[in-house]
């Protein structure tokens, strides 16, 4: 054996057969590997708009004291979801982007006698942070893209300690019903953790200016009565600070506690901190991106008509697309053009690409680029 080989062979059991995460394309890589230039990203779901200018505010004023360390306990920016959600401090875990809220989960409840129950199709990160822990995971087939709650929940063991709910779904866009999500929590045993991942949530109450039937997400009312319930949420989507990462967990105080036992100190810097705190505040911009978000969404669901195509609703700041064939060679044509989409066949559905909700330019180009790809296929 090789000392390389040897390497491997240390790595617990879990983290040996793990596959990591990989987000979308970065435009600077299109841009060496292709040499292109102008390039459209819908990949990520990033806010199309940007910053906001109260929290690039924040930003420059916080950019002063860099030489200290930022505060480790996030006081102002707890407070501030405090006052917002009608919390205590107590109740909120802050975490470099939601997806650190659910590795803290794995790391403070799991073990390899512990069973994780989660969908088919939904976020990537909930099999990472099961196995890089050993625990098992347990996949329960969807439903026309969605949670089968009732799946699920005849999947509950005496093993079974977390449970990865996605509302709505990435990289679907599905939405539960509130209603129907609150009877899952009421029916779970208590020794099992409801994980309720709203990093979405935002744009659910966006789908109103186009669907007045469209239901208000209210979670946070549930944690007075579920102290197994903890709703993680971020800033890095509707907020437009995905690249200083910062994510929240809301739950009992007795969970926080738990939770901020095994955080590291100082997850959060100074400057995610400060803008984090005035984006919340930034009502404006929040409105901005939840118009820009319905309208791009309309734009791009029209354009997806034009070409015959099906799509999965969603009530999120993206869409899957049905290309009815693979859509790998679709995404690697649309590279070529310039414009950077997700392929999905990871989440087993290998026909489909994820588009990320851009400007009205951004997702015109995608429309036109996709539309002579299909020509020549």
């Amino acid at each position: 054996m090789n000392t390389t080989d040897n390497i491997y062979q240390l790595a617990v059991a879990g983290v040996q057969s793990l596959i990591p995460y990989k987000g979308g394309k970065p435009i600077e890589e299109l841009e060496r590997e292709l040499g292109l230039s102008h390039i459209v990203k819908l990949a990520s779901n990033e806010n199309p708009i940007g910053i906001g200018q109260k929290a690039l505010a924040a930003i420059q004023k916080a950019s002063l004291d860099l030489a200290l360390y930022p505060d480790g306990n996030g006081y102002r920016l707890k407070q501030a979801l405090a006052e917002k959600y009608t919390l205590e401090a107590s109740q909120i875990t802050l975490g470099n982007g939601s997806n650190e809220i659910l590795e803290l989960l794995a790391r403070a409840f799991l073990t390899p006698e512990h069973e994780v129950i989660f969908s088919q199709h939904a976020f990537a990160v909930y099999p990472i942070v099961t196995q890089a822990v050993g625990a098992k995971a347990v996949v329960v087939p969807a439903v026309n893209y969605g949670h089968d709650l009732n799946a699920m929940l005849a999947s509950v063991t005496e093993h079974t300690r977390l449970i990865f709910i996605a509302n709505p779904n990435n990289p679907t866009g599905t939405l539960l019903s509130q209603a129907d999500v609150q009877r899952f929590i009421a029916a779970l045993p208590d020794t099992v953790i409801c994980v309720l991942d709203e990093a979405y949530f935002e744009f659910v109450s966006g789908v109103a200016l186009a669907d007045s039937t469209a239901e208000a997400i209210n979670s946070i009312d549930w944690l007075k009565s579920y102290p197994n319930l903890i709703i993680t949420r971020t800033f890095s989507k509707a907020y437009g600070l995905a690249g200083l990462r910062v994510g929240y967990g809301l739950s009992s105080p007795q969970m926080a506690d738990i939770l901020n036992r095994v955080r590291q100190p100082f997850n959060n810097n100074a400057l995610a901190l400060a803008a984090a705190e005035a984006a919340l505040g930034d009502v404006e911009h929040l409105q901005q991106t939840l118009l820009v978000n319905s309208q791009g969404m309309q734009q791009l669901t029209d354009g997806f008509k034009v070409l015959g195509l099906e799509w999965i609703p969603s009530a999120g700041n993206f869409v899957s697309v049905d290309l009815k064939q693979l859509g790998q060679p679709i995404y690697d044509a649309l590279l070529r053009k310039g414009v950077i989409v997700r392929p999905v066949g990871n989440y087993e559905m290998p026909n489909y690409l994820r588009i990320s909700i851009g400007t009205q330019v951004e997702n015109q180009t995608f429309l036109n680029a996709l539309k002579d790809i299909l020509a020549d296929v």
